[in-house]
């Protein structure tokens, strides 16, 4: 086994003790209630994996994950700390409702790409705010992300309850039709019921698109080479600001389009508090997946399962546990990248062949 390999195992064997651990303190507190650890796992895991109904659960709520993930991912990859995914979620998702319900009757080919472009400049245009404020003026952006969310919540309640209101709900028109992505159960049989979607097949495509634009792009070697250090950037010629503009637009428009899954794919109409902290749950997605794009979707899938796997397991324990559970997880999975990034230099300098003396 060569040492890249060796290197992989090792850091893919971290992850793995770090979940390990975390099932293990999620179980002492499990049992500090009266309650069986062993019994409510397997509840969990049976009634979310066990049957293609919790499967499909864990799928679409997966799929916003994988979006929200990418977003952060994106930014984390080049130093930039974006914590606004939430807000750009719900922008791009208003966007896509009001495309959809302001234009039904257009044939679906020209509709459903409408309302995914008009969600993508929501989302890009929120996440241009915190790079522009990052490169004109040196604006914190965890502090300016952490802000736009509120605004953006705000924003959008007065949107919705005063100027696309309909009565007694707190949610917008429909969209039409013509803008409605279809269900996989529409092929799969086994998903009847469950809401996962064809918007599961973007957030792959999503993946696949960020990992080539990182790893084989000019233009994702230099928001790898700001990430790594801005000012050894500045002095390769790069123009830092230009490019934390461009990344965070970016991260702004693959959050939106989180909100498809919802929007165009589930109940067909923007409604507050849809995204129920998946802006936010995008940030333990990218940290699990070590902000690797082919691995987000595995990491969102991680995710979706304690999500699903909580209401699944909510009449016997707290709600609050799950919750504890997965920032356990995200604190665990931060420590072992700590851990490794201590331990890899020197089991690098074992695994490299000696060298020859001649």
């Amino acid at each position: 086994m060569n040492g890249a390999a060796r290197i992989l195992m090792l850091k893919g064997a971290g992850v793995f003790a770090a979940l390990l651990f975390s099932l293990i303190c999620g179980g002492v507190f499990i049992s500090a209630i009266g309650k069986d650890p062993l019994q409510i796992y397997l509840q969990m895991f049976s009634e979310s994996l066990g049957n293609p109904y919790g499967i499909g659960q864990i799928l679409f709520k997966a799929t916003t994950f994988i979006f929200t993930g990418l977003s952060v991912a994106v930014c984390f990859r080049s130093g930039f700390f974006n914590i606004g995914a939430e807000g750009q979620l719900m922008v791009g998702g208003l966007c896509i409702a009001v495309t959809g319900f302001s234009f039904a009757g257009l044939p679906s080919l020209l509709h459903i790409p409408l309302c995914i472009l008009a969600g993508m400049a929501g989302g890009a245009a929120w996440g241009f705010i915190p790079g522009f404020l990052k490169a004109r003026f040196g604006a914190h952006e965890v502090i300016n992300t952490i802000m736009l969310n509120f605004i953006a919540a705000a924003l959008i309640s007065y949107l919705v309850n005063s100027v696309f209101a309909v009565p007694a709900t707190v949610h917008t028109p429909p969209v039409g039709h013509s803008a409605e992505l279809a269900r996989l159960e529409s092929l799969f049989s086994i998903f009847k019921g469950s809401p996962v979607n064809f918007s599961l097949a973007l957030a792959l495509l999503a993946a696949l698109f960020v990992h080539y634009v990182l790893s084989h792009t000019r233009f994702g070697y230099e928001l790898r080479a700001i990430g790594l250090g801005s000012r050894a950037a500045e002095c390769a010629h790069m123009n830092v600001g230009l490019l934390t503009m461009t990344v965070t637009t970016l991260s702004g428009a693959l959050a939106a389009l989180g909100s498809a899954n919802f929007v165009m794919g589930y109940k067909h109409y923007y409604e507050i508090g849809f995204s129920d902290g998946a802006g936010f749950m995008g940030i333990a997605v990218a940290l699990l997946a070590n902000n690797r794009p082919l691995a987000i979707p595995f990491a969102a899938l991680f995710f979706g399962m304690l999500d699903y796997g909580g209401l699944t397991i909510n009449t016997l324990v707290p709600k609050e546990l799950v919750n504890i559970l997965q920032a356990i997880v995200i604190i665990m999975i931060v420590l072992s990248m700590k851990l490794m990034d201590r331990w890899m230099p020197q089991f690098e300098k074992t695994s490299l062949p000696a060298a020859s003396n001649g």
